[in-house]
């Protein structure tokens, strides 16, 4: 299903069938990218139970493949989900922790993807995550898609709340802008941006996307 633009004052129930449509055009989006950029070598921070990542897998440019989580359980899904699909020609890793602390056997990758799980972080820890993954890890490419606040309204998210009990914040399109120019111009990385699942002329889409590349 193609990006959809939407109307003004057009606003979708954000039941399972939305839901599940915005989370497909995410992945798309981000598996596109990873696969025109030729990747070799794929970190996934933040897999949770992989729907991303199982995708990856059947990549045939892809050689190695980490996915990494804080969460046990999603883990052990997502090897069940690996262990009833045809086996991957990537060397296949799966890793307990946190994106916020840099492990040296992580660095080096041609791609990261960090796919809608910034937002579950404590805005204090941001700059940990900065240091870990631009710092420490430096993959030649990272991928993050984040929830676009402005696009609330139409989902019917009140402005008080966010759209997940998890979610510890949700950025505006300019405030996603200015956070990942900062952080380009720190590490060197060059950042373009994208909206994903919507396209309305005022706020944008549900997600949005910022693709870093390293430029040192």
């Amino acid at each position: 299903m193609r990006n959809a633009p939407m109307r003004a004052g057009l606003a979708p129930r954000m039941g399972s069938g939305m839901t599940s449509w915005m989370h497909e055009e995410r992945l798309k989006a981000a598996f596109a990218v990873v696969e025109r950029s030729g990747a070799r070598s794929v970190l996934d921070l933040g897999c949770g139970d992989g729907d991303l990542f199982v995708r990856l897998a059947a990549a045939p440019a892809i050689a190695r493949l980490v996915g990494v989580d804080i969460c046990a359980a999603s883990l052990a899904r997502l090897r069940h989900r690996l262990s009833v699909i045809p086996p991957s020609a990537a060397r296949i890793e799966l890793r307990t922790g946190s994106m916020t602390e840099a492990d040296p056997a992580l660095s080096g990758f041609d791609c990261a993807v960090l796919i809608e799980t910034i937002e579950h972080i404590d805005p204090s820890q941001l700059t940990q995550l900065e240091g870990a993954v631009f710092g420490k890890m430096q993959p030649h490419r990272i991928v993050i898609t984040t929830p676009n606040a402005e696009f609330n309204t139409l989902l019917g998210v009140p402005a008080h709340r966010f759209r997940h009990p998890g979610h510890r914040f949700e950025w505006r399109r300019a405030q996603f802008r200015k956070w990942g120019d900062r952080v380009g111009r720190s590490f060197g990385y060059d950042v373009k941006y994208s909206d994903i699942a919507g396209c309305h002329p005022d706020l944008g889409g549900a997600s949005q996307m910022a693709v870093f590349e390293q430029t040192r």
